[in-house]
């Protein structure tokens, strides 16, 4: 009897009780990734496991694949007992908040206090906590601090300043340098984010289900882009076609710092700097604004979320497991940054203290957390919703279409793919 109670409740006066189950349970987690997430993640299952009591039989695959299984489980049940998600899949699993465990209802074994509002926010599906958001992304801008230094300039705070470096730069240096680049996805959220700004509202509308903005708001930030091309402050997609769409990392003009800035994932800092010459710094810096916007407009969301399947026996002792793997000391150390990041304040405090976070991606994701935007919505990132965006805007780039009519087109096949996801 005692070693029964023993095995129930273990509390103590600095610990709250924890409610243990009298026999640990058999688990299954999935997960995609590489060779790297694999190793730490059974390591950190294995920990965790052992901490808790129960067993976690592990499934893993690279990313190629993971969707179709993981859709052929969900529809018959079968999915493993805690989950890894793409964020842009909420809508195709949790379409009404209902596909996964609710985390608010295992708060007593999640602490979902390590995680912002913000965050929260972003996995929350008509009031129901789907997942945890195992790390945060957003875009932020770096700018060639080198570049700017040699014209006497500062990074811009607002778009005219924007406007007003470009024009000196192409001044001092000559017509091969360009203030910023804007291609395809870049170009594509640039205009978003110019959207946002004055609006202050994301693309989708959650409420409705449908785009947010009218065809004179997407067709101002259609003209706003085309302004930054007129200007010479980023290359047209005309040219960039001419050149090969090489890659902004692979080009030499941004290698030698004819390129003065982009707007990246805060997380890819060194995939642009190390490219860099010999003595050139990048540097990140908080979101250019208009003078009169509603909100920086930041994009941020989760990279991946940790759910609990709303099929699972033994949802509590999941529950148990996901909170070692996100915000306990075997979990934290075990895992590390092979996710990204971590979202959870406890485990970014720990890597931090274990000299694990570069200083140079802890500025990158400052910026981005402490920047203002709306939630943003996971169908911005459905494949044929970006593709309509990023295919018109190439259309409009070439003079095929104006402005007005880009709008149009954009919101109406927006509007046709958003209502293939109506509540039946």
């Amino acid at each position: 009897m005692k070693s029964t109670l023993k095995a129930a409740i273990i509390c103590s006066s600095l610990v709250p009780c924890i409610l243990m189950p009298a026999h640990g349970a058999d688990l299954r987690m999935s997960w995609w990734g590489g060779e790297s997430r694999h190793i730490a993640t059974q390591e950190a299952l294995t920990a965790c496991g052992a901490k808790h009591g129960h067993t976690i039989a592990p499934e893993f695959t690279g990313f190629s694949g993971y969707l179709e299984k993981l859709t052929t489980q969900m529809a018959g049940g079968t999915e493993a007992d805690i989950l890894q998600v793409n964020w842009p899949w909420l809508p195709l699993f949790s379409r009404t908040g209902t596909g996964f465990a609710d985390l608010r209802d295992l708060s007593d074994q999640i602490d979902l206090t390590q995680y912002s509002d913000k965050d929260l926010a972003s996995v929350t599906v008509q009031g129901h906590v789907q997942g945890i958001p195992v790390s945060t992304s957003g875009r932020v801008f770096f700018f060639n601090k080198t570049t700017l230094d040699a014209a006497g300039l500062t990074a811009p705070t607002t778009w005219e300043e924007f406007f007003t470096a470009a024009q000196e730069l192409r001044a001092q240096k000559g017509d091969d340098y360009q203030l910023f680049n804007a291609v395809s996805e870049s170009a594509q959220l640039l205009v978003q984010l110019a959207v946002t700004q004055k609006t202050g509202k994301d693309m989708v509308d959650p409420e409705t289900n449908r785009v947010a903005w009218t065809v004179d708001e997407l067709a101002a930030g259609l003209l706003f882009y085309q302004r930054m091309v007129d200007s010479g402050a980023i290359q047209s997609r005309k040219d960039e076609a001419a050149e090969g769409n090489v890659k902004l990392y692979e080009k030499t003009s941004w290698s030698q710092g004819q390129i003065g800035g982009s707007y990246e994932w805060n997380t890819t800092y060194f995939k642009f700097s190390d490219p860099l010459a010999e003595g050139q710094v990048l540097d990140s810096y908080p979101m250019v604004r208009f003078a009169d916007a509603k909100t920086d407009g930041v994009y941020r969301k989760p990279s991946m979320l940790l759910s609990i399947s709303k099929n699972s026996d033994n949802q509590d002792a999941a529950a148990q497991i996901l909170n070692c793997l996100m915000n306990e000391p075997e979990g934290i150390t075990a895992l590390g940054v092979t996710r990204g990041l971590p979202a959870s304040a406890v485990a970014m405090s720990a890597l931090e203290g274990a000299g694990l976070i570069e200083p140079q991606l802890r500025k990158a994701h400052d910026i981005m957390m402490n920047s203002t935007g709306p939630a943003v919505s996971p169908f911005n990132e459905h494949p044929e919703l970006r593709g309509v965006f990023i295919d018109t805007m190439e259309e409009y780039s070439y003079a095929m279409i104006d402005a007005q009519e880009a709008a149009e087109i954009i919101i109406d096949s927006a509007n046709d793919v958003l209502s293939q996801f109506d509540p039946s």
